[in-house]
């Protein structure tokens, strides 16, 4: 079963302000990513990884009434939290796919503390093929 593990780190000035943590700090965290990543590409549970940009590069992008694009800054303002990064694994069991959210969720802080931030786990969903 393949589950999409999406990585919510929290907007603002606190923990997740990254761009102010210091360059080692900054190593630490990365290289827990790395290992972590490289442990799940040897267990072959492993499918896809990406961290994103920061959120004021997001886009919402809408078709208008002709078909064209209607781009607007996004997508929540408001929000508190913001998607980070994802993970796609294959893995026999749902509670295989909590154990590796909860270890991508202890990734190092600034301060080395494990941040904890939220891991958002759902199932992604396969289709029979389309016959052309």
């Amino acid at each position: 079963m393949r589950y999409m593990m999406m990585m919510h780190a929290p907007r603002g000035n606190g923990d997740w302000a990254i761009g102010n943590w210091s360059p080692d700090a900054l190593k630490a965290h990365i290289q827990f990513m790395h290992t972590f990543n490289q442990e799940l590409v040897k267990a072959g549970e492993l499918v896809e990884a990406q961290g994103l940009a920061m959120p004021r590069e997001a886009r919402v992008v809408r078709a208008t009434k002709t078909g064209e694009p209607a781009v607007t800054d996004g997508p929540f303002p408001e929000a508190k939290e913001f998607l980070a990064g994802f993970w796609i694994v294959d893995v026999d069991t749902t509670e295989r796919a909590y154990q590796l959210a909860a270890r991508a969720s202890a990734a190092p802080g600034p301060t080395g503390v494990p941040l904890n931030m939220a891991i958002e786990v759902r199932q992604v969903m396969s289709v029979p093929p389309v016959e052309v």
